[in-house]
């Protein structure tokens, strides 16, 4: 007769009969962290002689990790009194040094022993023991969806962060923060490729009377009429434009060599935002779990700009959370560099964006910002009005581009910025069939270039 039994945690089977009395008993493991030694105990009692022991490990077909034989140890005796009905304890261990994720699974230990009337025949019992192998997260980083995006001037737009945890069984709990506080978060059951597509709306003012930013923005404007004036158009006034007709050497002095401006929002917002989440898992090939937790809310400048958001994870093989941070930061004040720095009639000049001046809290501008190109008053070398990218290639510059203005743009959803910068062409210049040397600054040697070029006129 065999019964089985399965109280707190203990798995049991138990043989009674005439021939002999058997119970094989495992208690449970706690889920074991990956690369940590564990120990597989089996104990059994029994009043007769023991036969053998047996480790099975359950995968597609069971297979055998460990085995005992008596007949073949010496260390147990089997000339016990057949009369005598002592009953023994034994325990058997299976020890598996740093588990792999492999290692997870159902082991069974079969215990064998000897009939008491024959000992051509055995009794068996056996008991299960599940091994659960956690693995901690691998990686865990934030990114943006639908990035890059550009700035929006006149209404808000929905902003997504997306955390994604990869390496990690089971799969972890995720949440967000904003500078060290936990968000309260608005559950919502819309799929990934919906977030982020004006689903939810917030009140804002639209007016521009109650913009706070136009007095910043008038004053920026202020600035870059002086900049950009006899390069945009008429933006100065009739005032400055007479100035500019009766002294233009002073016009070209006053444009620096680099100009910085930025651009805020035409519109505020009144109500605190709602923050939207939404949570995926899907399974990995080798067993473990990708996590994807998204936070969508609308997004305001003027308050989200130098942000601290932070995605945390929970697991239970994590002594404490993993976590991975991110400051939103618009950009402002692109560093540009020029190659070769002073070009040549011919030459191949790149203008390439080296970094951005950042905030006290912010170490890099987030989300990535794209990156258009433009030349004031007219359009690029090879005829396109726009180049999109971090870098622009001018290949072999002909001297017309000497003093020409080139505006690079950069926006992320968090506003924009515009650099100026001005291109220096040295080289020769074929006015009436005569060579002029013209190098932007040097106006003496170009001057004495000129006069002994008549000079030879003349004497011809």
């Amino acid at each position: 007769m065999a019964t089985f039994l399965f109280t707190a945690g203990v798995l049991s089977s138990t043989v009674f009969s005439l021939a002999g009395y058997l119970t094989v008993t495992t208690e449970s493991l706690p889920p074991v962290v990956i690369g940590d030694t564990v120990t597989l105990k089996c104990n059994f009692q029994t009043d007769g002689s023991l036969r053998e022991i047996v480790w099975f490990r359950e995968t597609s077909a069971k297979q055998k990790i460990f085995s005992y034989d008596a007949m073949y140890n010496t260390s147990y005796s089997h000339m016990e009194d057949n009369h005598k009905r002592e009953v023994l304890v034994y325990q058997s261990t299976v020890r598996l040094p740093e588990v792999h994720m492999e290692d997870d699974g159902l082991y069974e230990c079969h215990v064998g022993i000897y009939d008491r009337n024959s000992r051509d025949k055995v009794i068996l019992a056996s008991s299960s023991i599940t091994l659960t192998v956690i693995v901690p997260p691998k990686s865990i980083s934030v990114v943006v969806a639908n990035s890059p995006a550009p700035f929006s001037r006149y209404e808000a737009q929905n902003f997504t962060l997306v955390c994604i945890v990869t390496g990690a069984k089971p799969a972890p709990m995720v949440y967000f923060k904003r500078d060290g506080e936990l968000i309260d978060v608005v559950p919502t059951a819309q799929s990934f490729s919906s977030v982020g597509e004006g689903l939810w709306s917030s009140q804002m003012l639209t007016s521009r009377d109650v913009d706070d930013t136009k007095l910043q923005k008038s004053l920026l404007e202020q600035e870059e009429k002086q900049a950009w004036l006899g390069h945009d158009g008429p933006v100065g006034s009739q005032g400055q434009e007479e100035e500019s007709e009766l002294n233009p050497e002073e016009t070209t002095e006053m444009i620096p060599e680099t100009i910085v401006s930025r651009e805020f929002p035409r519109w505020v917002q009144t109500t605190d935002p709602l923050y939207y989440f939404y949570h995926r898992q899907q399974a990995a090939g080798d067993g473990t779990m990708e996590v994807r937790a998204m936070l969508t809310w609308s997004l305001n400048p003027q308050l989200d700009n130098e942000a601290l958001f932070s995605c945390e994870v929970n697991h239970p093989a994590l002594s404490m959370p993993m976590q991975a941070e991110v400051t939103l930061a618009a950009p402002r004040g692109p560093k540009l560099s020029m190659s070769p720095s002073k070009a040549k009639v011919g030459d191949t000049v790149r203008i390439t964006v080296q970094g951005f001046q950042l905030g006290p809290s912010a170490s890099e501008v987030f989300p990535e910002p794209i990156f258009t190109w433009t030349k004031v008053g007219g359009d690029l070398l090879d005829g396109r009005a726009v180049h999109n990218g971090r870098e622009l290639i001018l290949e072999r510059v002909p001297a017309e581009l000497n003093g020409s203005m080139f505006r690079c743009t950069a926006q992320n959803p968090l506003g924009s910025t515009d650099t100026h910068t001005r291109l220096i062409v040295f080289g020769e210049l074929f006015v009436q069939g005569f060579v002029l040397i013209s190098q932007f600054g040097q106006r003496s040697l170009a001057l004495s270039t000129m006069l002994l070029l008549r000079f030879t006129c003349e004497l011809t």
